[in-house]
């Protein structure tokens, strides 16, 4: 499994080092910049299984722990719980990934805050179990900054975690990129693809369009349909059907009308 690391090129070694130390990290960084791609190679180099968790306005406490459910055993039916993914994670010793953690509501991630300090402990609300994390636990979270739908993350959850800000990819990394991750092979088209993708990136970071839109995900998507149909048609399908303001749609097409 491979990351690509954007301009700042210490941000692997340091992740990689901080996760040695115990320490929480969390990934603040735009939709598309590779921030659940170095969770996954994190996990891998430093040899832990990766419990995840997406966060949204509907995560619970449930959806952290785990739930009650019953059971047949030897023909009884038997209460039991099934463990959610900060249990589990607690209990084995793996890396817990948190996605978009500014996207859960306030009053559910304090049930975290026993778990990111240093008691590194979590009373279960649904079977009163206190639980205190394996030596090898760790965290990771990502945020999302201004996102539709995002808030802005309390302090002292924020405080519980040393920060790496990451930037998008583009140039050679992200040539490399498509030429691994996608079917496109043809290194013109690919140069011109580079080419229209930072100035979605530029338009993304002017606010002119949504993130989205300039993501790794979206570019890929639009390197393999290039395969089977013109780009044009290509970024119509993996890029500009994709929103819904006609604003942002008519910036697309001039950039693209601009590259290809």
């Amino acid at each position: 499994m491979k990351f690509y690391q954007n301009e700042d090129t210490t941000i692997l070694s340091d992740a990689v080092e901080m996760i040695k130390m115990k320490k929480n990290v969390l990934l603040k960084g735009p939709t598309g910049s590779g921030k659940t791609k170095l969770a996954e190679t994190i996990s891998h180099q430093v040899g832990q299984k990766m419990n995840s968790v997406n966060c949204s306005v509907d995560l619970d406490a449930e959806s952290l722990l785990g739930f009650k459910t019953i059971e047949n055993i030897d023909g009884n039916n038997v209460i039991t719980f099934v463990d959610g993914p900060v249990v589990e994670a607690m209990k084995n010793g793996n890396l817990l990934y948190i996605d978009e953690i500014n996207m859960a509501k306030p009053e559910t991630l304090p049930i975290l805050n026993g778990v990111l300090d240093y008691r590194r402990t979590l009373t279960n609300p649904f079977t009163g179990e206190v639980i205190t994390a394996h030596p090898d636990f760790t965290v990771i979270a990502a945020i999302n900054v201004g996102y539709v739908g995002t808030l802005p993350m309390n302090e002292a959850l924020k405080n519980r975690f040393v920060v790496l800000d990451m930037h998008y990819i583009s140039g050679e990394t992200l040539k490399e990129v498509i030429m691994e991750q996608s079917l496109l092979q043809d290194i013109n088209l690919i140069n011109q693809i580079v080419k229209f993708n930072q100035d979605l990136v530029t338009m993304a970071m002017q606010g002119q369009i949504a993130e989205e839109a300039s993501s790794i995900r979206a570019l890929l998507d639009l390197c393999d349909l290039t395969t089977i149909m013109p780009v044009e048609r290509a970024i119509q399908r993996a890029i500009i059907d994709k929103l819904d303001d006609e604003r942002e749609q008519n910036a697309i097409i001039n950039a693209m009308e601009l590259n290809f």
